[in-house]
Formats: C-alpha cells, sequence, structure tokens
C-alpha cells in the first residue's frame, strides 16, 4: 500500500504565481509535488486547514551535547566581567571541558535529550550538533558518539561536527600547533574511520587559534574528503573569513567582526554566513554582524541557536529569528530562510532539505498561523500546530 499523502488547504510562506494554499504530496519520505488540487485517488489526505506550511526549521550550528552548567558565569557577566576575562579566570570553555570530561556517552545523551526534545517541539527537523568541549581524544570523540545516538532515538536528522580545536585544555603539554596535531588532528583520523564526523570547524580568535595554525587542520579535512566551518570575526577580526574562503568553507560563523575584505572572500567562495544572535545577546556585545554587507554582496544569511552552556543557552529558533529581527535587522523572508533553505545550505544539505520542492524530504511544520510575520515577529510564543518528519506527524 501507498503511503502518498496529500497535504491539502497548506498555506505557503511566499505566493507561487498568484497561488498561496496549495496541496504537497508526499511519498517515501520525499516530497513528490506541491500545487492545487493534487490527485488524492489512492492516497492519505491530511487538512492543513490553512495554516501556514513551511519547511521544517534546520539548527546549524549548535553545541548541544555538553556537560556542566554555566549560569555563574552569566552572573559574573553582569557584574562587569568580559567573555575574556572569565576565561582566562579558568571559566569559558575549559570549564565545560571539565564536566563534559566526567560523562560518559550515555551521561552525555540523556542530558541533551531536554534540550533535543525542546528543538524539536518547535518543528526542528535537522541539528548540528559540533564536539568541542572535551579536548582530548577520547572525550571529543564521546561528544559526537552521543551526537550519532542523538538521532538513532530520537526522530530527528543529525550533522556531526569535529571541533577539536575550539580551546587549548590547560593540561595540555605543548605549543598550539602540537595540541593541533596530536589531538585535532590525530583525533579527527580516528573520528572519520569510525564514522563519527561530517564537517570539521575550528575557533579562529585572540583567545583560541590563529588562522596560521587551523591550515593544517583544514589541510587534512581536505585530505579526507570533509567539508569545513569556522567560527570567527566573533571578539575581534581575526582574519579567519579569509582563511576559510580559500578552503571553500560551507560556512563561516558569528562574523561580527568582518570587514568588507571578509564579506567579499565568503562571497566568492560561496560560503553562508550563520549569524548567531543568542551569543550576541547574552554577551551583551554591541559590534553587530555586517548584514547590509551580505545583503548586498550577495551572502547567504542562516540562523542557529549556538546553543551552549555559557555564550548561548539558547534552545528557540522561533527566538532566534526574533532576535535577529530586531537586534540585526534582518527581513522576516530573511529570517525564515535563515532556518530552512540558507541553514540547509551550511550544512551542505540544500539538495535534500530546507525547502518545499520535489525530491526534497518530507520535513514540514505546519503552524498554527496564516502569514510568517506571525513567526518573527513573537518572543516566547510556539504556534507549531504539527511537526512532520519524513513525511510522518511526529509532534502534535
Amino acid at each position: 500500500m501507498s503511503d502518498r499523502t496529500i497535504w491539502a488547504n497548506a498555506r505557503l510562506p511566499w505566493p507561487v504565481g498568484t497561488q498561496t494554499v496549495t496541496d504537497i504530496a508526499t511519498e517515501a519520505g520525499r516530497i513528490l509535488a506541491s500545487g492545487p488540487d493534487l490527485p488524492r485517488a489512492g492516497a492519505r489526505v491530511h487538512d492543513c486547514g490553512g495554516r501556514l506550511v513551511t519547511a521544517a526549521p534546520i539548527d546549524c550550528h549548535s553545541h548541544i551535547v555538553h556537560g556542566g552548567d554555566r549560569t555563574g558565569e552569566f552572573e559574573m557577566r553582569l557584574n562587569g566581567a568580559s567573555y575574556a576575562e572569565i576565561a582566562q579566570a579558568g571559566g569559558g570553555i575549559v570549564s565545560s571541558m571539565r564536566a563534559t570530561r566526567a560523562m560518559d556517552v550515555a551521561d552525555l545523551v540523556r542530558t541533551a535529550l531536554p534540550r533535543v526534545d525542546t528543538l524539536l517541539a518547535e518543528g526542528c527537523s535537522t541539528i548540528e550538533i559540533k564536539s568541542g568541549y572535551g579536548l582530548s581524544i577520547d572525550s571529543e570523540l564521546n561528544m559526537l558518539r552521543a551526537a550519532r545516538r542523538i538521532a538513532e532515538i530520537r526522530p530527528v536528522r543529525v550533522r556531526t561536527t569535529w571541533l577539536a580545536a575550539h580551546a587549548m585544555p590547560p593540561d595540555f603539554d605543548g605549543s598550539r600547533a602540537d595540541y593541533i596535531a596530536d589531538v585535532a588532528i590525530r583525533g579527527l583520523q580516528i573520528a572519520h574511520d569510525e564514522g563519527l564526523v561530517d564537517a570539521v570547524d575550528a575557533f579562529c580568535e585572540g583567545i583560541a587559534f590563529a588562522p596560521t595554525e587551523i591550515v593544517p587542520l583544514f589541510d587534512r579535512a581536505r585530505q579526507l574528503g570533509l567539508p569545513v566551518k569556522l567560527h570567527t570575526e566573533q571578539l575581534t577580526r581575526s582574519g579567519g573569513s579569509v582563511m576559510a574562503a580559500r578552503f571553500g568553507a560551507l560556512s563561516v560563523d558569528h562574523m561580527e567582526y568582518a570587514e568588507a575584505e571578509d564579506i567579499a572572500a565568503i562571497a566568492r567562495s560561496g560560503s553562508v554566513a550563520v549569524i548567531l544572535p543568542g551569543a550576541f545577546y547574552m554577551l551583551g556585545e554591541t559590534r553587530k554582524p555586517p548584514v547590509a554587507g551580505f545583503r548586498a554582496a550577495g551572502v547567504p544569511m542562516a540562523l542557529a541557536t549556538d546553543c551552549n552552556p555559557g555564550t548561548s543557552p539558547v534552545t528557540s529558533l522561533l527566538l532566534c529569528m526574533n532576535m535577529a529581527a530586531v537586534l540585526f535587522g534582518m527581513t522576516v523572508r530573511e529570517c525564515l530562510d535563515g532556518v530552512t533553505l540558507n541553514a540547509a545550505r551550511a550544512l551542505g544539505l540544500e539538495a535534500r532539505i530546507g525547502g518545499i520542492a520535489p525530491g526534497l524530504a518530507a520535513d514540514l511544520a505546519i503552524w498554527d498561523v496564516e502569514r510568517p510575520a506571525q513567526l518573527v515577529g513573537r518572543a516566547g510564543h510556539n504556534p507549531l500546530h504539527q511537526r512532520v518528519f519524513g513525511g510522518e506527524i511526529t509532534h502534535g
């Protein structure tokens, strides 16, 4: 028996020609077609009731697997401490390192699931999960093992990213170059051999690694056929985005301190700029990412939670859309594209997810609203009616 389903009376976010309310046909986990009055013989019919239907949201930048709690640092920032000062005092990533190393895979999965479930309750279909809080080969591998396990026990697509080059662990006896070689690169080979890694990332910043120090890691990623991404230009201008563009990076992330040279470089490379308003908000930053410059240069902009224990303990893409509009001036369409089409691009998955088109995964979000602005213009409200993953309703 066919599992073909007609999602009838679906209101698309943007008119196709003159048509807004239409049908969507799915089968075998894929979208077959969309259009008015699709043939219904032999199909299940699900009436969307004129509700807004979008591609399911995608979180293309998260650190959702981690140990520990850093709300104490939140209080320190309220009292005037900077991100760099907290890191230099043994907080920040190193604090999460200690907590993460103390957990096994089962513990990492157990503590991550409530965060994952919150995203799924907003319709999210796909989550990128980075390592980066273990800072040793074994603990970094455990983070990615936990990420793979999450995709086995929840109806969600997970993409894993090797981020061992996140910070220097205080117990490492050697230089930053030694750490890149002995931990980041050696561990990457093991992760690749074990089938744990989909992409490679690094933190390019004054308190982390310089572009020249990251190049050997990205060279190894290229040899292994793995795409790269980069945290860069967040707290200072490091020049990392220019280096990442030379490697054809899928994305460059944060980018508050990006300048014209950086924008031009990623525009030429086709990289996506991933905007992370949660970290900007939580850190009380004032330097905004150059959204107008990205827009003028035709750089695709994605949005993500940056879910992490310290600088962005955020598990809501709806909130991120609202913050990006209010804080950065992104339009409603840019916000919605930022968590669908462009988020898929930031993961290299635009041929599989992120839209409503034939051949793409039947990952849909059915909302109790009529217009996209009602998703972006409200804070703290979740209007999800139903979540559809691979053509099946999982929520609602």
